[in-house]
C-alpha cells in the first residue's frame, strides 16, 4: 500500500481560522459548532501567525483567565510546526509523533492551505509510525 501525500489526506479541507484579535470564546464556539480540536491563527493575507488548541483552552481556564477577554494572540502557539501538500503522511505523523501534538497546518508558500489533525490518518499510517518507531527503539 502507498503511503498517501498531505494533499491527499486534507483534500478540499478548509481549516478553520480566525485573526489573532478574535477571543478565546469565539474560537472555542466555532471549534465546537465544528467539531474540530484547533483553530489557525491567520493574518488577512492567510498566511500562519499561530494554532489555538483544546489544549490551549484548557490551560487557559485553568489559569483562571477570562475566555471572553482573552485574545488568541495572547495564548496560541506561535509559529507552530508545519508541513507542505507534497510532505507525505508518515512525515505528518512522525512530527506530531516527536512534537506531542496532534494538529499539522499545511502550508504552501508561507499561506495556509489547510490542517491535518491525527484522527485523519488510516490505522495502516499509524500501524507503519508503530513498526518504524519499534524499530528504531531496538537499535
Amino acid at each position: 500500500m502507498q503511503i498517501r501525500s498531505m494533499s491527499d489526506v486534507v483534500h478540499n479541507r478548509r481549516p478553520l481560522t480566525l485573526p489573532g484579535s478574535a477571543t478565546v470564546q469565539e474560537a472555542c464556539g466555532l471549534m465546537r459548532q465544528h467539531r474540530v480540536g484547533a483553530v489557525l491563527v491567520i493574518t488577512a493575507d492567510r498566511t500562519l501567525e499561530g494554532i489555538f488548541t483544546g489544549r490551549d483552552a484548557v490551560r487557559l481556564l485553568a489559569e483562571g483567565e477570562n475566555a471572553a477577554q482573552t485574545q488568541l494572540h495572547a495564548v496560541m502557539t506561535r509559529d507552530p510546526a508545519t508541513l507542505s501538500p507534497r510532505h507525505n503522511a508518515m512525515d505528518a505523523l512522525r512530527l506530531m509523533q516527536d512534537g506531542g501534538f496532534r494538529h499539522v497546518p499545511v502550508v504552501e508558500m508561507g499561506k495556509v492551505v489547510s490542517i491535518a489533525s491525527i484522527g485523519d490518518f488510516r490505522a495502516f499510517e499509524h500501524a507503519r509510525l508503530d513498526e518504524e518507531t519499534g524499530y528504531w527503539e531496538r537499535i
